[in-house]
């Protein structure tokens, strides 16, 4: 199997995490805007980032030391893979 197939079998939206979870990002299913709009916030393909907190569908997460907020359709549209 491919790394990229390897990769698409683990994958799940960032919506399915849980505080306390640390992912990496692999791919993110949206167009230019959200891809500006993440490469505005610092989040880019390979970025880990942990889960802070989950208010409903949003959430708080960490990327380096920088806190930041999600929204539910956002986070369900960044695909990511868990970290060991």
């Amino acid at each position: 199997m491919l790394e990229s197939d390897q990769i698409s079998v683990r994958s799940f939206p960032l919506s399915m995490a849980v505080e306390g979870d640390r992912v990496r990002i692999v791919m993110h299913r949206g167009g230019q805007g959200l891809d500006k709009r993440l490469a505005s916030m610092g989040l880019h393909i390979d970025s880990r980032i942990e889960i802070l907190q989950r208010l409903g569908g949003s959430f708080v997460v960490a990327v380096n030391d920088i806190r930041l907020a999600l929204g539910a359709g956002m986070a369900h549209k960044i695909m990511v893979v868990p970290l060991a």
